[in-house]
């Protein structure tokens, strides 16, 4: 499976956009999880402490697998690729179109 992260994009290209293009996605690495399926051959980044904690620790019976970025600084999670893709279609239906003004908020 593919993971599709936009981390790994970032560390591919050395820097951390403002946000990942559709050219990005094609940059040819082991790294770029957009090609290659699985976890990238080695870390992306170091993790801090309250990501070690919650490793250790994780919510019990939590089964979510999917998560979408709501584009505010929160994600939405599911457990299933159809529930995922309900997610998706929500965020997606909330952000602009390019040819549609972007509010002010």
């Amino acid at each position: 499976m593919k993971l599709q992260s936009d981390p790994t994009v970032a560390y591919v290209l050395g820097r951390r956009p403002d946000r990942i293009y559709y050219k990005d996605l094609t940059v040819e690495s082991p790294y770029n999880t957009y090609l290659v399926p699985g976890l990238p051959p080695g870390p992306i980044c170091s993790p801090g402490e309250a990501s070690i904690r919650a490793a250790l620790h994780p919510v019990p019976n939590s089964r979510e697998l999917y998560f979408v970025a709501t584009g505010d600084g929160h994600h939405r999670f599911s457990m299933t690729n159809a529930e995922h893709n309900a997610a998706r279609r929500l965020v997606d239906s909330d952000r602009p179109s390019p040819d549609r003004e972007i509010p002010d908020r």
